[in-house]
């Protein structure tokens, strides 16, 4: 039987390699994924709010254009989750819930939002065998599509009336150095 620590451990490994990417091990977010079954991300939300929303990336490539997509796109700040007490963690169907916080900005445009987000994450043995390796299969992400279409179209300071200042939770001209 799958046990607690057993099911938490690839999702640290996972949120590691979110929260403090290596630039000399590229691979290593992709190799928190299963590459057997076909691992899927997928971020809910209308696929015309930005290119990353409402479809599925599958496998390994899929799930590294996922990634891709939203590095080129997006910066993130302070990202950070609750403790993993607090997770939703289902052991019979080996799945994992739970809430993140961080400042995401539209790099393009400049325009940020403090954003709280939800991952459900789904873990399989790696090789498809029940013998190999705990990883992630399944990577879903609800978050915060208005603010982050809003910002694409440079029109987030807009809901604060201002352009040049913003709001709470809201960043006029974001500084995205030192960002992933």
């Amino acid at each position: 039987m799958t046990t607690r620590p057993d099911l938490l451990k690839p999702i640290h490994a996972l949120l590691e390699a979110l929260t403090d990417p290596d630039p000399t091990n590229p691979n290593k977010l992709l190799s928190t994924f299963t590459t057997s079954p076909s691992p899927l991300a997928h971020e809910h939300g209308l696929p015309q709010l930005a290119p990353f929303l409402g479809r599925p990336f599958t496998g390994q490539d899929g799930v590294a254009t996922y990634f891709e997509l939203i590095t080129s796109l997006l910066s993130i700040k302070n990202m950070v989750f609750e403790s993993d007490e607090n997770w939703v963690v289902d052991k019979s169907c080996m799945a994992v819930s739970l809430r993140g916080t961080a400042t995401f900005g539209w790099k393009e445009t400049r325009q940020a939002w403090d954003e709280t987000f939800v991952y459900r994450i789904k873990l399989a043995a790696d090789g498809g065998s029940g013998e190999g390796r705990l990883a992630v299969c399944e990577y879903h992400v609800w978050a915060d599509t208005g603010a982050a279409y809003l910002a694409r179209l440079g029109r987030l300071g807009d809901l604060m009336g201002s352009k040049s200042g913003g709001g709470e939770g809201i960043h006029i001209d974001f500084d995205a150095e030192g960002t992933r």
